[in-house]
């Protein structure tokens, strides 16, 4: 039996971090999703966006992360499969980062990528 890598992973600290932006903003986990989407923008051509929604469209793909619901576009979900995201607030850079094995290219900021 072979065992498949998860469609998207999320690592504590960035859970962690998005439990506290989701009390500042008032913001229901219960009742909300989280929103990962690839958009085009940033130097490399394709940019990362997150943010809560409390609408599932039918073509959509909803996974739950721990109790973390998470929802991602079909278009999207071709693009972050296999993907980590992170939060960190180290010298690197504070912030989500998303470590996508399929990125053939990042921008030097590390904010846009490419396949």
């Amino acid at each position: 039996m072979t065992e498949t890598a998860p469609l998207l992973a999320i690592t504590d600290a960035a859970r962690q971090r998005l439990a506290e932006v989701a009390a500042g903003e008032n913001v229901d986990p219960a009742e909300t999703y989280l929103r990962v989407a690839v958009v085009p923008g940033g130097c490399s051509g394709l940019t990362y966006d997150l943010g809560w929604d409390t609408t599932v469209q039918e073509a959509d793909e909803t996974v739950d992360l721990d109790g973390l619901r998470v929802v991602l576009d079909p278009r999207s979900l071709a693009y972050v499969e296999g993907t980590t995201l992170d939060f960190s607030d180290g010298l690197e850079g504070k912030g989500f980062h998303f470590h996508n094995p399929q990125a053939v290219r990042t921008c030097a900021c590390g904010e846009s990528f490419s396949l």
